[in-house]
């Protein structure tokens, strides 16, 4: 019989953590689209498209580590996920001009995102093994 390992405390709390800030920025890119579009870097085609698309993983994303069986994949996309919009925290940086954000705060996104991408695979990432069979 295999037995399931009990999530800690702190481990879920750091599931909510990444569960809320995935759940309220997938809702931010429906909600405020046009805004979310300005930071997509001009060299990424359909921004409006690219923030939608996003949006919907984020979600997709969030929902998923709610699940259990589903917790690992769903880490692994959100985690793929949050590499992908580095170019627009980087695109932010060199263009810090063309955003209503203080300097210190772009670059504070940075260790943050960090962060975030270890808590991604701390509070979702269980070890696959060979199942633990008792004996009778």
């Amino acid at each position: 019989m295999k037995h399931a390992q009990q999530m800690s405390r702190p481990q879920i709390i750091g599931l909510a953590i990444v569960f809320l800030w995935f759940f309220i920025g997938g809702i931010a890119h429906f909600v405020a689209t046009g805004l979310e579009a300005t930071i997509v870097p001009p060299y990424i085609p359909w921004p409006v498209a690219a923030v939608l698309v996003s949006g919907v993983f984020e979600l997709l994303g969030a929902a998923g580590i709610l699940v259990p069986s589903l917790r690992r994949a769903a880490g692994v996309g959100l985690f793929l996920l949050t590499l992908a919009v580095t170019p627009a925290h980087i695109y932010m940086l060199q263009q810090p001009e063309l955003f209503n954000v203080p300097l210190w705060a772009l670059w504070l996104r940075l260790p943050v995102q960090v962060a975030l991408l270890a808590l991604i695979v701390w509070s979702t990432w269980e070890p696959r093994g060979n199942p633990i069979v008792e004996a009778h």
